[in-house]
């Protein structure tokens, strides 16, 4: 792919994906033979690390979050628990940025393999 295209796809998945996987996605990425096209539908796919701190934040005792970024079996324990009894969900809201950018990179590395 062209450096241009993955520097412009790169740009628009550093807030979703962690800072420190960038370097090896730009690698994958200028090696990957998938149309930018198809990268951009799968940007679609990627949760917002910001929609789920809000998650997290308001509705995160319930699970909710956790339901968000396809963590269902955390999402039923909190959902079972009450969020751990409140501790469990204020952990979560410290937590949930980085869980949320690490399923997005693993979706990423699924697709770039």
């Amino acid at each position: 792919m062209e450096s241009d295209k993955v520097n412009h796809i790169l740009m628009m998945l550093s807030s979703k994906i962690p800072m420190e996987s960038i370097s090896s996605v730009r690698t994958r990425l200028e090696n990957s033979e998938l149309r930018e096209a198809e990268i951009m539908t799968l940007l679609t796919q990627m949760k917002d690390p910001l929609l789920s701190i809000l998650l997290s934040v308001f509705v995160g005792t319930f699970g909710v979050d956790r339901f968000y970024i396809g963590d269902v079996g955390l999402g039923i324990g909190k959902l079972l628990t009450g969020g751990g009894c409140g501790i469990w969900w204020l952990i979560d809201i410290f937590l949930i940025m980085d869980a949320t950018k690490q399923k997005n990179l693993e979706l990423l590395s699924y697709y770039l393999r």
